[in-house]
């Protein structure tokens, strides 16, 4: 708890954690399309960003998408973002993500893909930072912790950082990108406001995998009409 902690009170590096994996995502993606093919090579990306990242923020999003879709009252809604077992939302949410990130991966087979993906990890890492500086805390736990010390000066910090990384890997395109994601995660404050009440850890998970999702839909979608070179 006490790195939690200390993690929290620089928020701001995120984009720079988000910048370090994608790079790790981008390697990897180069390297393996040399061998395999398109479809196959969104497999295997997908493979590593969950061996490297973990599954706490697709957690997140099953518990989001059971609690979005539950009926009733926020009490109600709540319980069902807290039930340990896996609902229809869940299953719903994690398959439109995931076939999402299929889809999209296949298809930015060229040059484009390494850097798609790395701009799109510090756009979800940013994301994350914004998500929680517009929040407010629902329960204890670790999404507390990150919206409590998460103000607007370390959210301006962190979207800064995080623009001259985009700018700097994709050009306009990344800013756009970037842009998307935090246009996404803004929206999502207001889903979890008026489905709990709040946001919890759970929500900032989701936040990070439907962000990241965003950012490759838009690097997808105006690969040929938007500069994604500085030059």
């Amino acid at each position: 708890m006490e790195g939690i902690d200390a993690l929290m009170k620089h928020v701001y590096v995120f984009p720079l954690i988000g910048l370090v994996l994608g790079i790790v995502f981008g390697i990897w993606a180069l390297l393996i399309s040399q061998v395999l093919s398109g479809e196959l090579t969104a497999i295997a990306v997908m493979i590593m960003i969950y061996k490297l990242c973990g599954i706490n923020h697709i957690d997140g999003l099953a518990d989001f998408g059971d609690g979005v879709v539950a009926h009733g009252p926020i009490d109600n809604k709540v319980k069902a973002m807290k039930d340990v077992n896996l609902g229809t939302g869940g299953v719903i949410f994690i398959t439109v993500v995931l076939v999402s990130y299929f889809s999209i991966i296949s298809g930015l087979q060229t040059l484009l893909l390494p850097l798609a993906l790395i701009a799109s990890e510090v756009s979800a890492k940013q994301s994350m930072v914004a998500f929680a500086a517009f929040s407010m805390p629902l329960q204890k736990g670790f999404g507390q912790i990150m919206i409590e010390e998460t103000n607007k000066r370390n959210f301006l910090i962190s979207l800064i950082i995080a623009s001259v990384f985009c700018l700097g890997i994709l050009g306009p395109l990344g800013l756009i990108a970037l842009a998307a994601s935090q246009v996404i995660a803004i929206f999502l404050v207001s889903v979890a406001k008026r489905n709990f009440g709040g946001s919890t850890g759970d929500c900032i998970g989701a936040t990070n995998e439907i962000s990241r999702a965003v950012a490759l839909a838009t690097c997808l979608t105006l690969k040929g009409v938007v500069s994604w070179t500085l030059l």
